[in-house]
């Protein structure tokens, strides 16, 4: 399961009225590489859902403007917790993980989807415990669909 990260730290209202919460941790290091980390959490105790965004002066998460209506001010102090959403590479059965660690395009591509596709992926995978012949198969298929950018099943 994948590592659950508390910390504090002082929010920014832009002037589009978005907050940034600075991320002050990598979140490559923190829980693997990928193109974008869905996370979800809490934000001053309020429970919230999003991407950390990479920028030049660090990793942000940007909060819509209805955040600034809840007490959440420029330079306000928050205490948040962070866990990456949906399922990860190390939480993955073994035969799946091999496979995906054999086309890091594939690999790449599917933690690069949102939750929804990639447990709509491993159920299909899973949806073969009476025909365990299939397994392979349906592993294999995935991997090549990946590999071609589809996000899901066509």
């Amino acid at each position: 399961m994948s590592e659950q990260l508390k910390f504090r730290t002082t929010v920014v209202v832009d002037r589009e009225g978005r907050t940034r919460v600075p991320i002050p941790f990598d979140p490559d290091e923190a829980w693997g590489a990928k193109p974008r980390h869905p996370v979800s959490g809490s934000v001053a105790g309020r429970p919230m859902r999003g991407i950390i965004e990479k920028r030049v002066d660090g990793p942000v998460i940007a909060l819509g403007p209805a955040w600034c209506r809840v007490a959440l001010r420029d330079g306000a102090e928050v205490h948040v917790v962070l866990e990456p959403e949906g399922p990860q590479r190390a939480d993955l059965a073994p035969d799946v993980a091999t496979a995906l660690d054999a086309a890091p395009e594939a690999a790449a591509f599917f933690d690069s989807l949102a939750q929804f596709y990639r447990t709509a992926w491993l159920r299909w995978i899973d949806s073969t415990k009476r025909r365990p012949d299939q397994r392979p198969i349906r592993i294999a298929e995935m991997v090549s669909l990946l590999q071609q950018g589809h996000k899901e099943r066509p």
